[in-house]
């Protein structure tokens, strides 16, 4: 895959510039790592110390709701891969595509997050909306209240991620992102994309299958 764009100082050639890329993407991802990390370990510090507790407040969480979320992104991810490929090889048009169709259903996912927080503020379990918490304990109303942070910053970046998907798309269609000479464009945002999918694998488990 060749890399034509100008180098650009300090690099010495355009492989080197291109590796600078990634880097600077996975420096990106790990601190994106960190702050997902620091929820998993409140999370895991919850169910350590009232793991019962716990147990009783992920019950009230839609777990067949949180799984179809989960096939949806995993096959967003696939369509993610199959562009990557795509823009290995130069075919620009498959890129636009599959992001599009990655978008998508990314897209969906935030649908089907939305109407399954619309069911949670209808039984009372968003916090400070709607009805009275339906949580007995302090413990309880923390886990929710982790939820909601947890699975609202995951759809803010799922968000940004569909926005890039679409960009790209969108420059890829039109001729504007030349294919392979660019193809970092879509390596990184790959990148990006799987992150995001790998971190509501994650999320999904831990507060939806802690019962």
């Amino acid at each position: 895959m060749a890399e034509t764009r100008p180098v650009a100082e300090p690099y010495r050639d355009a492989r080197q510039q291109r590796d600078a890329a990634i880097l600077g993407m996975y420096i990106f991802l790990a601190s994106e790592v960190m702050l997902f990390g620091g929820l998993f370990a409140v999370a895991a510090v919850m169910r350590l110390l009232h793991p019962a507790e716990v147990m009783e407040a992920s019950k009230a969480l839609h777990v067949w709701i949180g799984a179809i979320s989960t096939a949806v992104l995993l096959t967003s991810s696939l369509f993610v891969a199959l562009a990557v490929e795509g823009a290995k090889r130069g075919r620009r048009r498959g890129v636009s595509a599959w992001f599009f169709a990655a978008a998508l259903l990314g897209s969906a996912f935030l649908g089907v997050k939305a109407y399954e927080y619309s069911l949670e503020y209808a039984e009372g379990l968003l916090p400070g909306l709607g009805a009275p918490l339906k949580v007995s304990t302090p413990v309880q109303q923390a886990f929710m209240d982790l939820y909601f942070v947890a699975t609202g910053l995951h759809a803010l970046h799922l968000l940004i991620g569909i926005i890039l998907l679409l960009v790209i798309a969108i420059r890829a269609a039109s001729g504007g992102l030349p294919l392979p000479e660019r193809a970092i464009v879509v390596i990184t945002a790959g990148l990006y994309w799987h992150l995001v999918d790998v971190i509501w694998v994650f999320l999904y488990p831990v507060l939806y299958l802690a019962r």
